[in-house]
């Protein structure tokens, strides 16, 4: 990873570049380490022109990216703060996540958000200390401890009976909650230019948890399960699991500092729409299916048969009857193409039988049906406002859900 100049004074104040990710770019003076990190993170794509100038471009995805020299960020259209970004962020994996978990510095950037946001929550999950649980232990010993393992016995020390192969529960604070915590504390702790009195917060709570065992870089992340015992810990874990997944951090030598947050929109929106609409249908017969796969085409060798591939399918009696896509991009927004997305739903409507089918955009907007000619198949445009607070959106979801299922009513056999 390129590091900064090493002459780069680290009181210097940093540029601060902000680009909308539908924007076509801008042209800025940059430092090579600096255009070589930001090529490498994906966020956006710097291209030199000369004379030090380099021409930044979006690329389809948001977030930001800090050096010891300049910080860009790529902002979500519509100009949503970071509360709604990491709610759409986790609901796919705990719609249980509040936003007011996020402290509330949207003025602020991304950097600053997340540091404080993270000191807050991680100061009262340990305010009453460092959480316990039991963790399960094995080892090879002297004596009888817990249970012993047999099988390990029997293949690892055939024919001895010392040591032991055994197994055992263990009350300590070396658990899967307090290992996510660490490392999330870790990472935010080394990027650059993080506010000195923040930065002292981060270090003195990860103090707290220098007991816990250091999880590898790129290592997967510990499984936790949400319970009673663990309830102070459950809204710090949920933003840091989501720094731990979106966010890099790097201290090199010096001043060589570097930090990335980077996500594609395309994804998050993809599902989230998925999980809200798979849990509104569930108020409904029948059954949602994500990311349903189905021929378009026959043919006589298996490689030459097309397919397709809606983004959900609702199911009943195992028949499909509602096909759904979710569209980040806006009929209106630069590059995107009202006609290609129709045509795709025209093809889901064949290849399913299905008469109606559901395009999610991102974007305000009024519903909008269309008929396509000399066909029965109707498309609806179904607007999601992203800018509506957490509540208004899932009801949206509901109500999409809704109508949905109020096309597919009509239609069922009696």
């Amino acid at each position: 990873m390129p590091g900064a100049d090493p002459g780069v004074d680290p009181r210097a104040p940093i540029r601060h570049l902000v680009l909308d990710e539908l924007s076509r770019g801008i042209v800025e003076r940059l430092d090579p380490a600096s255009a070589s990190f930001l090529n490498s993170t994906g966020l956006a794509k710097a291209s030199p022109m000369g004379l030090g100038l380099y021409r930044i471009e979006p690329v389809g995805k948001v977030g930001s990216v800090r050096t010891p020299t300049v910080q860009l960020d790529v902002r979500p259209k519509d100009r949503l703060g970071l509360g709604r970004l990491l709610f759409l962020l986790s609901y796919a994996r705990d719609q249980g996540f509040r936003p007011d978990a996020v402290s509330a510095v949207e003025d602020r950037d991304l950097w600053s958000a997340l540091a404080e946001s993270l000191a807050q929550l991680a100061e009262q999950a340990l305010g009453r200390g460092v959480l316990q649980g039991y963790l399960t232990v094995d080892e090879s010993l002297r004596t009888v401890k817990g249970r012993i393992r047999i099988s390990d016995q029997i293949s690892r020390r055939p024919g001895m009976l010392v040591p032991l192969e055994v197994s055992y529960d263990e009350f300590t604070e070396d658990i899967a909650e307090n290992r996510i915590l660490r490392a999330a504390l870790e990472r935010m702790g080394q990027v650059p230019r993080v506010q000195p009195e923040v930065l002292s917060r981060l270090r003195q709570l990860k103090g707290k948890l220098d007991a816990v065992t250091r999880l590898p870089a790129g290592a997967p992340l510990p499984r936790w399960k949400a319970n009673r015992m663990n309830l102070r810990y459950h809204a710090v874990l949920r933003l840091a699991e989501l720094i731990l997944r979106n966010a890099s951090a790097e201290a090199g030598k010096g001043t060589q500092q570097t930090a990335s947050f980077v996500v594609d929109m395309a994804q998050v929106f993809g599902d989230f729409v998925g999980t809200a609409l798979r849990e509104a249908m569930a108020a409904y017969p029948g059954e949602l299916r994500l990311q349903f796969s189905t021929l378009l085409s026959e043919a006589v060798n298996d490689a030459d048969r097309l397919s397709v591939r809606p983004d959900a399918v609702h199911l009943l009696g195992g028949r499909p009857v509602a096909v759904y896509n979710a569209k980040y991009r806006a009929a209106t927004d630069p590059g995107a193409s009202l006609t290609a997305d129709h045509y795709q739903m025209l093809g889901h409507c064949t290849a399913l039988a299905v008469p109606t089918a559901w395009l999610v955009y991102a974007g305000a907007g009024e519903v909008k049906l269309r008929r396509i000619l000399n066909t029965d198949i109707d498309i609806v445009e179904f607007p999601l406002d992203l800018s509506r607070p957490p509540s208004d959106i899932l009801a949206s979801v509901r109500e999409l859900a809704r109508q949905s299922w109020g096309e597919v009513v009509p239609a069922r056999p009696d």
